[in-house]
């Protein structure tokens, strides 16, 4: 307890008897009762041999249960182990390698550590590292080439995460960074530590191709990267169609479907080969397992067919579409929930262009704009 506040009463002996109070705060103040305590108790590491000089090796965890003023900052000095001076401890606490170390030459160190407290007088506790030296890495990462999917509405990309790389090495000790070469640095950038690719704003319609690589501190291997951006035409909003399947996720059609399902799509309602498929969206259906996509179809031209005519399509091709994937209804317009007499409703898009979904697998992400259905009766 760190403090009291009393309320002390005087009172005479008069009569009537007078009395009048005073709050008295009493302070508690801390004295340095209290080593610190190492999290864990004690400790193991390893560094790979040839490592640089200054390679970090463990971050040593103190905590002290006095009051800020005699705990940290700590001062942390190696006692024993290190009488060859291959290690040192910076301020924070952090182990770095002061040589290159060689498998051959030694495979383990133990190292008595101390941390001090700043008190008066100080506290000290102590901790084992047991650090083995391990060989280096002898294995290559290995990246899976990722292909990644930008639809946004003309000139209105926000930016975000767009995907991840997945790399993995078979040397279990390995850490692995990601670099993307400088001279793309200004439209993309890639997470060091997890690969996350991040697409900054502005983003113009066409493809790019990454200079990704990932690195095990041995071996650099190139990672192939491309992506597509592709920028809606507000034209295209009214010609939608919407193809709803049944009990499928979005990355599971993303990662399984897609590929497979644009290229039967494109046979069935394309009526000439230099007509274009753009499929604006995928999402979920709120509250059920069910998911819609929406697409519309580009004539050579430059205008979109209307979506009857893309229904009457679908309909006669649904069969080879559901080859594919299950379809649960093929929408132009949805009326459901709504008492139209004949079913005669009107149906509006909406995009929210800065709202991106990203839907992403190990090979192949998915980045679209949110869409919202409005409809209403025309009875």
């Amino acid at each position: 307890i760190s403090g009291y506040s009393l309320v002390v009463q005087a009172r005479d002996s008069g009569t009537p008897p007078l009395s009048s109070s005073v709050t008295v705060n009493v302070d508690i103040s801390d004295v340095n009762d209290n080593s610190p305590v190492f999290t864990p108790a004690n400790y193991t590491a390893v560094i790979q041999e040839n490592k640089p000089v200054g390679t970090s090796i463990l971050q040593l965890v103190v905590t002290d249960k006095d009051s800020f003023h005699n705990g940290p900052p700590f001062t942390f000095t190696i006692l024993t182990g290190n009488e060859e001076e291959e290690f040192t401890l910076d301020p924070h606490g952090v182990l770095r390698s002061a040589v290159i170390f060689k498998h051959m030459v030694s495979t383990e160190y133990v190292l008595c550590v101390q941390a001090k407290d700043s008190g008066k007088p100080q506290q000290v506790s102590h901790t084992y590292v047991q650090v083995r030296v391990i060989e280096e890495s002898i294995h290559k990462p290995t990246a899976i080439p990722l292909e990644i999917f930008i639809v946004t509405m003309e000139d209105d990309f926000p930016g975000g995460v767009i995907g991840k790389i997945h790399a993995t090495d078979q040397d279990v000790y390995d850490v692995l960074t990601y670099t993307l070469k400088s001279e793309q640095k200004s439209l993309f950038k890639v997470n060091s530590h997890d690969g996350k690719i991040i697409a900054l704003g502005g983003l113009d319609n066409g493809k790019y191709i990454l200079n990704v690589s990932v690195s095990d501190g041995r071996f650099q291997v190139p990672i192939d990267v491309v992506v597509h951006v592709e920028q809606l035409l507000q034209e295209m909003l009214q010609n939608t169609v919407t193809i709803r399947f049944e009990n499928v996720s979005p990355e599971d059609f993303v990662g399984l479907h897609m590929h497979g399902f644009r290229r039967t799509l494109r046979n069935a309602v394309l009526s000439q080969k230099q007509d274009s498929l753009h499929i604006i969206s995928i999402q979920p259906v709120a509250g059920s397992s069910q998911l819609d996509m929406l697409f519309a179809v580009q004539m050579h031209s430059g205008g979109f067919y209307k979506p009857a005519y893309l229904i009457q399509k679908l309909t006669n091709a649904r069969r080879h579409l559901e080859n594919v994937i299950r379809i649960s209804a093929i929408l132009e317009k949805n009326c459901s929930g709504l008492d139209c007499q004949e079913q005669h409703c009107e149906q509006s898009l909406s995009i929210d262009s800065h709202s991106l979904m990203t839907y992403s697998t190990a090979r192949i992400s998915f980045v679209c704009p949110r869409f919202y259905r409005n409809v209403r009766c025309m009875c």
